[in-house]
């Protein structure tokens, strides 16, 4: 794109609705609701709407309500087609989206997950965007992996009744986008997307339904753009890191598709309601993750407490134990030497006799 039309692009996607900070908050005013929304936020995130409203930002893609706004299965199935493509790296067409929350068996509710989809060769793909690793481990991987597994099972169970055959269950893909990745991913420097599937030692090839793909997108923001080999999956991935106008400026002049999807996102602050309904929505997701996590700190602390506690008492009752069997064996010593001890004064008294009769 010629530098001539960025400067279009920017006075028509970065200036819809041109507004100051002062005439956004005079506009959020005039809706009392409104305005105790954004009294609500924190002062980070008051400051992140107004830059949003004044068009000196794009949006934080990587919050849940803002990337589901932007890879909206019912809107931009294509959209979310292209952007799973580019990351398995082989071709996906998204049929339609699925409830993230199942019940598979009566009264119990399965895992609730942030975007669940159906491709045309009946593959299930869900996508989850999670700002802390710890709060995805690998053990919740699994579980989703699992869940995944067990909705395309009672489904053709149910569809297909008598004919159902284990070959009529599909694929299940999870992928999990980190904002903030942990020490493990730490340990493979430079390696922002990472892919798996089981193997076996002997070289056995077998293709299991259960696959997955991890990305780090700290790991990748640190990669200068000049460095990033221009490919489709760079322009997604700098797209949900990219939120400054110049970043978004020299993404559009390399991947001019993009251009839509800016645009489509500046027409929001025309609608500054639904954008701060997102954002709350964002924060109360926040709130309530950063809840369960404090939760699931301290039963994890409470829980290391009472192992450490019976550690403990299990080591004083083997000292105990221990005490009282070398006091045993002390007192085992000592009633031998007494019995020896007898032993050598009954000796000496029938010396005794013995001389005094002689």
């Amino acid at each position: 794109m010629e530098q001539g039309q960025v400067g279009s692009l920017q006075a028509v996607t970065w200036e819809t609705a041109p507004q100051t900070k002062e005439e956004t908050l005079e506009l959020l005013k005039r809706s009392p609701g409104l305005y105790r929304s954004y009294r609500a936020l924190n002062d980070s995130w008051k400051e992140q709407f107004l830059d949003f409203c004044q068009g000196k930002r794009s949006l934080p893609l990587t919050y849940d309500p803002f990337f589901k706004y932007l890879f909206d299965p019912e809107l931009h199935r294509e959209r979310l087609s292209r952007f799973i493509s580019s990351l398995l790296g082989f071709q996906v067409r998204i049929l339609r989206v699925l409830p993230g929350e199942d019940r598979l068996i009566e009264g119990e509710s399965y895992l609730i997950m942030d975007l669940l989809a159906e491709a045309e060769d009946g593959s299930l793909y869900n996508v989850e965007v999670q700002k802390q690793a710890y709060a995805f481990p690998a053990e919740r991987i699994s579980c989703y992996s699992a869940d995944l597994v067990m909705r395309q099972y009672m489904r053709a169970k149910r569809e297909k009744e008598g004919r159902f055959s284990y070959r009529d269950i599909k694929k299940v893909y999870v992928i999990v986008l980190y904002e903030n990745s942990s020490a493990a991913f730490r340990r493979c420097p430079g390696a922002y997307l990472h892919y798996g599937k089981t193997v076996f030692d002997t070289g056995l090839e077998l293709e299991l339904l259960q696959e997955f793909c991890l990305a780090a997108l700290d790991v990748y923001r640190k990669i200068p753009y000049a460095e990033r080999e221009k490919s489709e999956q760079n322009a997604w991935l700098s797209l949900l890191t990219t939120e400054s106008l110049s970043d978004a400026e020299e993404l559009i002049r390399d991947y001019p598709w993009l251009e839509e999807i800016y645009r489509e996102i500046a027409m929001l602050r025309r609608k500054p309601e639904e954008v701060l309904g997102m954002w709350s929505d964002a924060l109360r997701i926040l709130d309530e993750n950063t809840m369960k996590l404090y939760v699931e700190e301290l039963e994890e602390k409470l829980q290391k407490a009472l192992e450490e506690k019976e550690q403990e008492r299990i080591r004083g009752q083997e000292k105990l134990q221990k005490a009282l069997e070398e006091n045993e064996k002390s007192q085992e010593q000592l009633r031998q030497m007494a019995k020896e001890k007898d032993a050598q004064i009954a000796a000496l008294e029938k010396k005794l006799r013995e001389l005094s009769e002689g």
